[in-house]
């Protein structure tokens, strides 16, 4: 059994989730997922040109495994590129830096999110999904 991903940093939730081919409603050759630890390794890398080392830091991971997440992202990104398809950020073991409380959009009340849950977050009073 591996051993379970520690939450990665990131700095920012990207603006657009969702991009495809001009054109198209949706492309028929497929969907790529990348998820938001793999967009923000392509920021800190090849927007931003920081060094490995320091990336890594800012995601709270080691040079090793910002290199392989990285390397993930670039193929997946040259995938929809060459082929065609469309191209899904979401998911993946974040949490957001210095991130403002989530908060209940019914009640308003602060919630407790951890990266580590596989379903959606509901809120514990109303009963909410967030």
């Amino acid at each position: 059994m591996p051993r379970p991903k520690c939450c990665r940093q990131i700095g920012e939730m990207p603006g657009k989730v969702c991009f495809h081919p001009a054109g198209t409603a949706s492309s028929p050759c497929g969907e790529v997922l990348l998820t938001l630890d793999e967009y923000e390794a392509i920021r800190l890398a090849d927007l931003e040109g920081l060094y490995q080392e320091q990336a890594a830091a800012r995601m709270n991971i080691s040079r090793q495994t910002f290199g392989r997440i990285v390397e993930a992202a670039r193929r997946k990104v040259a995938d929809v590129l060459v082929h065609g398809k469309t191209l899904r950020i979401e998911g993946g073991p974040v949490s957001m830096r210095e991130a403002p409380p989530v908060r209940c959009p019914r009640c308003h009340r602060a919630l407790e999110l951890s990266c580590r849950s596989r379903t959606e977050p509901v809120c514990p009073r109303c009963r909410q999904r967030v």
